[in-house]
C-alpha cells in the first residue's frame, strides 16, 4: 500500500529583524524542532505598520541580513512576500497570499512572542487569523502566556514554545553600534557572525540610528 504523504507543518515567523540576531536564530531553531516543521519561513515586514516610530534599516538589507542568518539550514527560508507588496504589512493579508499558493491541507503555525500574544487583539482581521493558523507562543520556563480578555474569549488553536531567557533586543543592539561599538564585538553573542559583517560593511546603525 502506498504511504500517504502527510500535509505539510509550516511556521510563520514575522517581524522587523532590525537587525536580525541571535534570539531570533533560537526562538525559529526551537519551533522547527518543538513543532516539527517542515518549514519555518521568516517574514520580513516591509513597513511594519506598529512600528512607525522605530529607527528602520532599509528592508532590502534587512532581508539580507536574514537571508545570511539562516543559510546554514534549508529548512529555514527568506519570505519575501512583504516586501514585494505595497502598502502596510498585515499579517492576514500575508496568509491569504501565502496559503492560497498551498495545498489546502497544510497547517500553519503563526510563531510570536509572549508579549505579541497579549496585543493580538490589537492585529488588523485578528479573528480571521485566528481561523487560518495556530498560534505557537514562545516564553520562557515558568511563564505562562497571558491573553487579553478578547483573545480568550474567541476559540483558537494554541500551542506553547519553550524558550530559554534570553535577553536580546534589537533596539539594545542598534544602540550600541550607534555609540560606535563594532558589529564584530556582538558576535556571536549577540549577532551571527555574516551578519555582523554584513552590518559592518554596509555600515549599517553605526553613525545614526535613522540610517538606512
Amino acid at each position: 500500500m502506498a504511504e500517504i504523504d502527510k500535509p505539510l507543518r509550516i511556521g510563520l515567523l514575522g517581524g522587523s529583524f532590525n537587525p536580525v540576531h541571535q534570539a531570533h536564530r533560537a526562538l525559529a531553531d526551537g519551533a522547527l524542532d518543538q513543532l516539527a516543521l517542515d518549514q519555518l519561513r521568516w517574514v520580513v515586514a516591509g513597513q511594519p505598520w506598529q512600528k512607525p516610530g522605530d529607527e528602520m534599516a532599509a528592508a532590502e538589507h534587512r532581508a539580507a541580513m536574514v537571508a545570511l542568518a539562516i543559510a546554514d539550514d534549508p529548512r529555514q527560508l527568506l519570505e519575501r512576500c512583504e516586501l514585494d507588496r505595497a502598502g502596510p504589512s498585515y499579517t492576514l493579508d500575508t496568509v491569504h497570499a501565502l496559503q492560497a499558493a498551498m495545498p489546502d491541507a497544510t497547517q500553519w503555525f503563526l510563531v510570536i512572542g509572549a508579549d505579541q500574544y497579549a496585543n493580538f487583539h490589537t492585529w488588523h482581521g485578528w479573528r480571521e487569523l485566528l481561523t487560518r493558523v495556530t498560534l505557537a507562543v514562545a516564553a520562557r520556563a515558568g511563564v505562562e502566556p497571558v491573553a487579553d480578555a478578547c483573545l480568550r474569549d474567541t476559540p483558537h488553536r494554541f500551542c506553547r514554545l519553550a524558550m530559554p531567557a534570553c535577553d536580546v533586543s534589537a533596539t539594545a543592539i542598534r544602540q550600541r553600534l550607534a555609540q560606535g561599538v563594532a558589529a564584530s564585538a556582538l558576535s556571536p553573542g549577540l549577532l551571527s557572525i555574516p551578519v555582523a559583517r554584513y552590518i559592518e560593511r554596509q555600515r549599517l546603525y553605526h553613525l545614526d540610528p535613522a540610517r538606512t
